[in-house]
């Protein structure tokens, strides 16, 4: 028996190929689609701390701002309203990738792209033009409806589309988008913060309008992966992108699984249904815990206390700026670490070496803010030494995050699907994502004022409990095709107990349904 949460490669299949200058360019475009996810993270907290917005939509939030009520740090942004116009975005992104799931298995992942840039276009247009708060609304829904469309397609298509050695780097390039997405959108909110006569917010909203063009347009240009153009028939033209993509002429091998499984696939009516066979325990459980494991690791906490700690170093009223942008450049810079080593070092070493970088961090931020803030939530006077130390822990929890859970919670749900239930699990992933990064918007706030600095603890618990769950439940999915990954629970000393020998065969007797045994087309 392998190691736990470890696997065997003795039987594995390796694919030729190589990593093209086409797959290349064709990966990084696709990742442009992380653009618009990044660009609405930043966006969206920079404009709702600007007063002229405020004071437009919001203004019994920005007449208790500027009275400055409460000297509790712990309570003072504690705003429902203002929560739920951040996060209705999620809304609308769990329930349009539900649709998004249909779309991008029956017409290709490349349409799935373009109706996500142009949703989140409408949405741009609307909110930059907002003259009241139902226009603001509504066109945070487009938002969230054009970020269903695309983390449903996006990841799926770099999975498919790169060679398995790259697999996970090229797959990264989606979350390294998003870091790239929210460093732009901070440096921009400070700039137009600054434009006189307070209409700056009109350009932070409706500046959305250029990473939604790049993925519309991109979406456009872009070949179909083969796997898709298989799946509606089009054997031959997948065939042939399949050699560009792998910069071979021998691929017969991987196109004859493709098709095998594109066969298992058609044979599958209900992928919903399907999900819940006990074959698909595996993924279904990495579906729903993964995205889960994700929104609890606290990043949201140590993000929105970054801005008090970079005021006391003494960044003044650059603070916010400052901590956005530090913040955001060790995010960038993390998640290139991560693209370097996923595929040197695995998925399992970056999430556990991650986990207890982030469980550290917590605790000792939760230390210190409890030491200096206390139960009331007034600090008083900080010393510098203090707040800098806070910070640099910051720091080191950030890029622990950005080289594990950010990207690896992405990476890995898109990978570890067999084509007929992938689209159908993709959904889940996305939907269980938006659905407690909902969650999570709607009463962080709420909970840092009853729970005050126990709130870092109460994260800290999280990461420690999916920690276990990545050294005990997950496999090691590093250099395995695409099409070869049920091979990874047969081997594992938990899930081999629900994937039978016969489950998942490549190119073989793929199971399709009870008393019917698919032979391989070729």
């Amino acid at each position: 028996m392998p190691a736990v949460g470890g696997f065997d490669k003795g039987n594995g299949k390796e694919y030729p190929g190589n990593l093209t200058p086409y797959v290349l360019v064709t990966c990084i475009v696709a990742a442009m689609g992380g653009l618009i996810f990044g660009y609405d993270i930043g966006i969206s907290g920079g404009v709702t701390s600007m007063p002229s917005f405020l004071k437009k939509f919001f203004p019994s939030v920005y007449r208790k701002q500027q009275a400055n009520e409460s000297t509790n740090q712990y309570c003072q942004y504690d705003s429902e309203t203002l929560t739920m116009f951040t996060s209705s975005l999620y809304l609308a992104a769990l329930l349009s990738s539900l649709v998004a799931s249909r779309v991008t298995r029956q017409f290709g992942r490349k349409l799935s792209m373009f109706f996500g840039g142009i949703l989140f276009l409408a949405g741009a247009l609307l909110n930059g033009f907002a003259q009241a708060i139902w226009m603001l609304i509504v066109g945070r829904l487009l938002l969230g409806f054009g970020i269903g469309f695309a983390n449903q397609s996006v990841p799926l298509y770099l999975s498919e589309m790169a060679p398995y050695r790259f697999r996970g780097a090229l797959n990264i390039g989606f979350q390294l988008s998003i870091t790239v997405g929210i460093l732009i959108a901070n440096v921009l909110n400070y700039f137009f913060n600054k434009i006189h006569g307070g209409w700056g917010w009109r350009l932070s909203l409706g500046g959305a309008m250029v990473p939604a063009l790049i993925i519309t347009v991109g979406s456009m240009i872009l070949p179909d992966t083969p796997n898709s153009i298989i799946e509606r028939g089009r054997h031959e033209e997948a065939r042939e992108e399949l050699r560009k993509v792998r910069g071979v002429n021998d691929v017969e091998e991987e196109f004859n699984d493709l098709v095998a499984a594109s066969e298992a696939s058609r044979q599958v009516e209900h992928p919903w249904k399907n999900l819940l066979q006990k074959k698909y325990r595996p993924h279904l459980t990495m579906a729903v815990l993964i995205p889960f494991f994700q929104q609890f690791t606290g990043i949201n906490v140590i993000m929105f206390y970054a801005p008090v700690l970079f005021n006391t170093i003494g960044f003044g009223s650059d603070a916010s700026l400052m901590s956005a942008v530090i913040t955001g450049i060790v995010n960038v810079v993390a998640t290139m670490v991560s693209i370097y080593g996923v595929d040197k070092w695995g998925r399992r070493f970056l999430f556990l070496e991650g986990g207890v970088q982030m469980l550290i961090c917590q605790a000792v931020v939760a230390a210190c803010i409890g030491a200096k803030f206390g139960i009331d939530g007034n600090p008083g006077e900080l010393p510098k030494w203090y707040a800098i130390v806070v910070v640099l822990f910051i720091c080191i929890y950030v890029a622990g995050f950005a080289w594990s859970w950010g990207p690896l919670g992405w990476l890995v749900p898109s990978e570890i699907f067999p084509l007929e239930i992938r689209s159908a699990a993709q959904s889940v992933n996305v939907s269980v994502n938006m659905l407690f990064t909902f969650l999570v918007a709607q009463v962080f706030l709420n909970m840092l004022c009853h729970l005050k600095f126990g709130l870092f603890l109460f994260f800290a618990f999280f990461v420690l409990v999916m920690s276990f769950f990545v050294y005990f439940f997950l496999p090691e999915t590093k250099g395995i095709p695409i099409e070869e990954m049920g091979r990874v629970w047969k081997t594992h000393w938990f899930w081999s107990r629900y994937v039978g020998e016969d489950d998942f065969v490549p190119g073989g007797n793929v199971e399709m349904h009870k008393g019917s045994n698919a032979t391989k087309n070729v």
